[in-house]
């Protein structure tokens, strides 16, 4: 029997795990990830407002491995050797024909005093965190902002920032106490979600200047300090700073032979194939693709990775060549805990739908239904 190996329990893994079954009910498939649980990161938005708990986003992963027929493996990955064919691990090493590194990735922290900002996607106490926090302020300077990968400048994570931004304002306004804080918004590009298209750039900057929220753009970050963010271009007083920094490939890449990018991700062509690997895949975060300077990193983008990657590790397996490819969609609903802006890109073109109270409710509708395949 062929002995599949994924890396990683978000949302490229478990996309993974379901396109194998449905393609092979008999193959062989271990997962292996810290734990057995799925956190659906769209939602965290909706922790500081309490619109959501943890029952609503931390997801239990043991009945759907089951059903998948997965053995789960509760472990850290510190590398890989025979050629990708044998996954070290923290507890024991694990023997695969065909590999699925879909690990995400982690955020570069290299700037002085980055230990005094919060980076809202590195899960759910980074939220509970900021909640807490913007519960016992009673006023003060709230700075949000995100940064890239200098080196591989698809390697971000912006949306994120936005929702915050716009949810915590709403949040202080339903709460009445919007005029006790100043919010303020920075980035080192001039045009703030860019990847979203000029439509959208513009609009956002707009919905800013509508909400009196101050902006800092255009100028390269330089450190933080506890109350203070310093760009090479101006420094302002915070008391509460958010900040997404850009991402690189994990710490286990180190101890592989697969090839990298400039910015530390794992090299990828248009099958998802890893170069220096065989039989070795990615997908999501962990990987860097070639596409269109728009082309995300988001769960949607994961998902349509991993699907690919699913179908040709069943190719390779059968020794036949992959032929899979993903199709590059950017798709999101920027929410702002009462109303949502869809956009959506294409290679052949984009939409985008202005904020409305539908978008909010279809996004969180969305969410419950994408998590019933693993609550079942």
């Amino acid at each position: 029997m062929k002995k599949i190996i994924i890396i990683g329990s978000g949302f490229a893994g478990l996309t993974a795990v379901r396109t194998l079954r449905k393609n092979d009910k008999h193959v062989q498939i271990t997962l292996i990830s810290p734990k057995a649980e799925l956190i659906y990161m769209p939602s965290l938005i909706w922790i500081p407002s309490d619109i959501v708990s943890k029952k609503d986003i931390v997801i239990s992963l043991e009945r759907f491995f089951k059903r998948m027929n997965v053995r789960h493996i509760a472990s850290e990955v510190t590398g890989l050797s025979n050629h990708a064919r044998t996954v070290i691990t923290s507890t024991d090493d694990y023997e695969n024909d065909a590999l699925i590194i879909a690990s995400g990735g982690q955020f570069l922290k290299k700037l002085p005093g980055i230990e005094h900002v919060i980076t809202p996607c590195e899960g759910l106490s980074a939220v509970e965190q900021i909640r807490d926090k913007i519960q016992a302020m009673d006023s003060g300077n709230i700075a949000i902002g995100f940064a890239s990968n200098p080196k591989e400048l698809s390697a971000m994570r912006g949306g994120p920032m936005f929702e915050f931004l716009f949810g915590l304002d709403t949040q202080l306004r339903q709460e009445g106490r919007r005029d006790k804080f100043n919010l303020i918004f920075f980035t080192s590009t001039k045009k703030p979600g860019a990847r979203l298209g000029e439509r959208a750039v513009k609009s956002l900057l707009n919905e800013m200047k509508k909400r009196k929220i101050k902006t800092y753009l255009g100028h390269k970050m330089k450190a933080f300090e506890v109350d203070k963010v310093i760009t090479e271009g101006s420094e302002f007083a915070t008391d509460l700073i958010l900040f997404m920094p850009g991402m690189t490939g994990n710490e286990w890449f180190d101890n592989t032979e697969l090839e990298r990018s400039e910015g530390g991700l794992l090299k990828a062509d248009k099958f998802c194939q890893v170069q220096g690997g065989d039989r070795v895949f990615v997908a999501g975060d962990s990987g860097s693709f070639s596409g269109p300077e728009w082309m995300p990193k988001q769960a949607h983008m994961a998902d349509l990775q991993a699907t690919a990657a699913a179908k040709n590790v069943l190719e390779v397996l059968n020794n036949n060549s992959p032929s899979h490819t993903f199709k590059i969609e950017l798709m999101c609903i920027i929410d702002s805990n009462n109303k949502g802006m869809y956009i959506s890109r294409t290679l052949k073109g984009g939409l985008m739908l202005p904020n409305c109270r539908l978008m909010h409710y279809a996004k969180q509708i969305f969410g419950w239904w994408y998590l019933r395949q693993y609550r079942n």
